[in-house]
C-alpha cells in the first residue's frame, strides 16, 4: 500500500490532513478511485445513505457585479435579464411542495431591487409554507442577514470560489476579499447553517490554492460545502479559457469530506455539466445532497452563470423523476426530513 493510501486511511478516522499533505493526494492520480471510495465510505458513516434534495428557485439573473467567470455579469448585455414575481416564486415553491422537497433554495444575482424588506416578506411567506430555507442571494450587511436570519431563514450559501486573495481579486474586479470573509464569520455568528465553497480550474488557480481552500472549509467549521469545476461561460473575459475538470472538482470534494465528515455536500449541476453521470459520481464521492432546479423554462434558460447546465431541456416534472430515479437505482434513500447538520463526531 502506498503512503498516500495509508495517509487517507488515517484521514478517515483523524479528519486532519496538512496542507503538504493535501497537495500531495492533488497531484497523485493513481489513488483516485482509493480517495474517492475513502470518502463515499466516512459519507455513509457520518450521515448515512440518505439524499436530500432541495429545491432550487432561481429568482433573479440582475446582478451588480463583474465576476468574471459569470455569465450574468452585470456588464454582459447580451443576456435577457428578469426578476420574479412573489406570486411566482410561491407557486414554484407549492411545486417543491408537491414533489415531496424538504427545503427551498432561493438563488439571484446580487439584484438591490429585492431590498431587506421585500426579502423578509418572501423568507416569511416561504417558512410558511412549512420548508427549511436556503438563501444565496450574495453579499450584505450584517443588520440584512440578522433580519433574514429572524424571519426564518435556516441557511446561506455564498461560495468563497477561491482563497487565493490575488486571484480572488482578479477575478472579482468589484469586490473586497476581507468583506467576503467579514460575510462568512457574519453567517456563522447569526447561527446560519453556512454554506461556502470554491470554483475548481480557475485560470491561475493552484493545487496550492486549492488545498488552502479545504482548510479554510475546516477552518470555518463550514455547514455545507458547494464546488464545482469551472466552465468558461461565453461574453465573459473568460471565455476562452481552459475549463476545470471533473476529476479534480471530485478530489476537492472527496477530501471535503474526509476532513469534514458530518457536513452536507451537494452533488452539483456543474458537475453533470461536463459529465452526463457527473453527478452520480459526485455521490459516490461524498455527496449527500442533490439541488433540482424548479425554476419555469423560460427563466431557467436565461440564467446562464455557465453554458449548457444539465437539465436546462428538461421540464421540473421530468427532471424530478430523473433524478429520484438515479438515486434510488443506486441504492440511495431519498430522504424524509429536513437535512440540518447533525454534528456526529
Amino acid at each position: 500500500m502506498t503512503d498516500l493510501k495509508k495517509l487517507i486511511i488515517t484521514a478517515t478516522d483523524s479528519h486532519v490532513l496538512s496542507e503538504a499533505q493535501i497537495i500531495d493526494i492533488l497531484k497523485d492520480d493513481s489513488i483516485n478511485d482509493f480517495l474517492f471510495s475513502a470518502a463515499d465510505e466516512v459519507r455513509e458513516k457520518y450521515v448515512g445513505n440518505e439524499v436530500h434534495l432541495r429545491g432550487l428557485i432561481e429568482f433573479s439573473n440582475i446582478c451588480k457585479c463583474s465576476c468574471k467567470y459569470c455569465g450574468i455579469r452585470k456588464e454582459n448585455t447580451l443576456v435577457q435579464r428578469y426578476r420574479m414575481t412573489e406570486e411566482k416564486i410561491f407557486a414554484l415553491a407549492q411545486k417543491a411542495k408537491e414533489y415531496g422537497y424538504k427545503t427551498i433554495v432561493l438563488q439571484s444575482g446580487e439584484d438591490s431591487f429585492f431590498s431587506k424588506e421585500k426579502m423578509v416578506s418572501i423568507i416569511k411567506k416561504i417558512k410558511d409554507m412549512g420548508f427549511a430555507l436556503t438563501l444565496s442571494i450574495g453579499e450584505k450587511t450584517y443588520e440584512e442577514y440578522k433580519e433574514y436570519k429572524d424571519a426564518g431563514a435556516d441557511r446561506y450559501l455564498l461560495r468563497i470560489e477561491t482563497t487565493d486573495k490575488n486571484l480572488y481579486q482578479k477575478m472579482h474586479p468589484d469586490m473586497s476579499f476581507e468583506n467576503r470573509i467579514r460575510c462568512l464569520k457574519d453567517l456563522k455568528k447569526l447561527g446560519y447553517e453556512t454554506g461556502t465553497g470554491c470554483l475548481v480550474g480557475l485560470p491561475e488557480q493552484s493545487i496550492e490554492s486549492l488545498a488552502h481552500d479545504i482548510l479554510f472549509f475546516k477552518e470555518l467549521d463550514a455547514d455545507m460545502i458547494g464546488l464545482g469545476p469551472f466552465i468558461p461561460a461565453p461574453d465573459t473575459p473568460l471565455e476562452t479559457e481552459d475549463g476545470g475538470t471533473l476529476t479534480m472538482a471530485l478530489k476537492v470534494m472527496a477530501l471535503t469530506r474526509l476532513l469534514l465528515p458530518d457536513i452536507n455536500i451537494p452533488a452539483t449541476t456543474a458537475m453533470e455539466t461536463l459529465d452526463p453521470d457527473g453527478r452520480l459520481k459526485a455521490l459516490q464521492s461524498g455527496a449527500n445532497v442533490v439541488m433540482p432546479n424548479i425554476t419555469d423554462e423560460e427563466c431557467k434558460h436565461k440564467y446562464t452563470i455557465y453554458p449548457g447546465k444539465a437539465g436546462l431541456n428538461n421540464t421540473a416534472d421530468e427532471y424530478n423523476r430523473s433524478i429520484m430515479l438515479k438515486i434510488k437505482n443506486r441504492g440511495r434513500i431519498i430522504a424524509s426530513g429536513f437535512g440540518f447538520r447533525f454534528r456526529n463526531l
